[in-house]
């Protein structure tokens, strides 16, 4: 049987599978960058795919301390549209 993998969210600091979360990068080349696929290069955090969490995560900044850059309000925005699709 294969493993799932788990990674933390970082608003409620609770362990989820990892297709549960929103991956936000950032880049070598400093960029912030919604993640869909998992696997691009560079800094992750992890946000679960509820709308509390995001709002909390707005709201208390806790990506831009993890990631150490301004995340930019569109990178929210399109965490809100894959919930509703």
């Amino acid at each position: 049987m294969k493993k799932v993998p788990l990674r933390k969210c970082l608003v409620s600091n609770t362990i989820y599978p990892k297709m549960e979360l929103f991956r936000v990068v950032r880049t070598p080349e400093n960029q912030v960058i919604l993640d869909i696929t998992g696997k691009a290069n560079g800094r992750g955090a992890y946000i679960h795919k509820d709308i509390d969490s995001i709002e909390k995560a707005r709201k208390s900044k806790v990506l831009n301390k993890n990631l150490g850059i301004e995340v930019p309000n569109e990178i929210y925005d399109r965490m809100y549209h894959f919930l509703d699709v």
